[in-house]
């Protein structure tokens, strides 16, 4: 089964997104704020993080940079979650290391889609 880490804050969110995701045949972890995020990626690595940009204690830009640095978790795929349009969230999140970003309220299909393509990518589905 294909594990995916979501490290989002809003409890309404976990709970649409995961149910769909899990409806979807994905086993789903949660972390509700960046470090949580970060130690649940080095003890479970899941095959795909979604990670949300605006996070208590460590923002998603911080956590995907750490992810990125840490030899255990630098090739997992990250898709950046915001509820920002502004351009530069995007360019921040790549930077980072996210590999794609994707635009709250999420469009389901559209995030399925770059999820398959990243687990693809990496070799992981």
């Amino acid at each position: 089964m294909t594990t995916l880490l979501y490290v989002e804050d809003d409890e309404d969110s976990i709970y649409m997104l995961s149910n769909r995701l899990q409806r979807e045949g994905f086993e789903v972890l949660v972390a509700r704020n960046g470090r949580e995020g970060l130690d649940l990626a080095h003890d479970q690595r899941p095959d795909l993080i979604i990670l949300d940009l605006v996070l208590p204690e460590m923002d998603g830009f911080e956590t995907a940079r750490r992810l990125r640095a840490s030899q255990a978790t630098a090739g997992i795929p990250i898709v950046a979650l915001s509820a920002s349009v502004l351009p530069e969230h995007r360019h921040r999140a790549i930077d980072a290391g996210c590999d794609d970003f994707e635009i709250k309220p999420v469009e389901f299909s559209r995030l399925l889609e770059k999820i398959g393509g990243l687990l693809s990518d990496a070799g992981r589905e």
